[in-house]
C-alpha cells in the first residue's frame, strides 16, 4: 500500500514538473503549477494569489484520464487565459455586496432614509460588477479565445496545426462525455463548435496557400 502510495506521489510530481515545463518562458517566473486539494475541484483552475503571482491548480486525479495530447492543450488553454487576464479574482464586490445588504436591514431597523439610500446604492453598484464579471456569454466568448490562443501556444511547441486542434478537440469531446450538468456541458459543446469552425478556416487558409491563392 505504501509503496503505491509512493508511485502515485512520484507520477503526479513528475506530471507537475512537466506541465511546469510547458509553461512559456515569460510566465515561468510568475505562474506556478500545483495540484489541488479542493473537494470535487474542476478539472483545471487558476488562481490569483497576488498581484505578481498566479496558481494553476490541476486535479491530478481526473487529468489522468486525459490523453498526453489532450491535458497539453487544456493546460494551454489555462496559460492563454492568463495571458488574456482573464483568470477569476476574488474582488472587493462579494464583501461590499454583504455590507450593503447588512447596512440595508440595519438602516431600516433604524429608519434613516440617507444611510438606507447609501447601502441600496453599495448593493447595487457591487450587484451590477459581479454580474459583468460572471456573465455567461462574456465567459464563453473568453473561453473560445483562450481555445484559439492554446491552438497558437501548442504550434509554438512543436505542434502541427492539425494536431493541435485535433488535440483540443478530443479533450473537449472528453469533458462533454463526463459533465452530467446540462449548463456546463453546454457551455463545452459551444466551445467545440466554435473550434471545429476554427479548424475548418484554418484548413481552408491552409489550402489557399499550398494553391498558390
Amino acid at each position: 500500500m505504501t509503496s503505491f502510495a509512493t508511485s502515485t506521489a512520484r507520477a503526479d510530481l513528475s506530471e507537475l514538473r512537466r506541465l511546469k515545463n510547458l509553461l512559456p518562458p515569460e510566465l515561468k517566473s510568475w505562474v506556478t503549477v500545483e495540484g489541488t486539494t479542493a473537494v470535487n475541484p474542476p478539472l483545471i483552475i487558476s488562481e490569483e494569489l497576488s498581484r505578481d503571482q498566479v496558481e494553476i491548480q490541476v486535479d491530478l486525479v481526473k487529468w489522468e484520464q486525459l490523453a498526453l495530447d489532450q491535458r497539453n492543450l487544456m493546460f494551454w488553454h489555462e496559460v492563454a487565459r492568463i495571458q488574456s487576464d482573464t483568470i477569476p479574482r476574488d474582488g472587493w464586490e462579494m464583501a461590499a455586496l454583504a455590507i450593503g445588504l447588512g447596512g440595508a436591514v440595519g438602516e431600516l431597523w433604524v429608519q434613516d432614509g440617507v444611510l438606507l439610500l447609501l447601502a441600496l446604492a453599495l448593493c447595487g453598484v457591487s450587484g451590477w460588477r459581479l454580474y459583468r464579471r460572471n456573465n455567461p456569454e462574456k465567459t464563453l466568448v473568453e473561453a473560445i479565445d483562450a481555445d484559439e490562443k492554446a491552438i497558437a501556444l501548442a504550434t509554438r511547441f512543436g505542434y502541427s496545426l492539425p494536431n493541435a486542434y485535433k488535440s483540443l478537440g478530443s479533450a473537449l469531446k472528453f469533458l462533454i462525455e463526463q459533465t452530467p450538468k446540462k449548463n456546463k456541458r453546454k457551455r463545452y459543446e459551444s466551445r467545440l463548435q466554435a473550434l471545429k469552425k476554427s479548424a475548418a478556416k484554418a484548413k481552408a487558409r491552409a489550402k489557399a496557400s499550398d494553391d498558390g491563392i
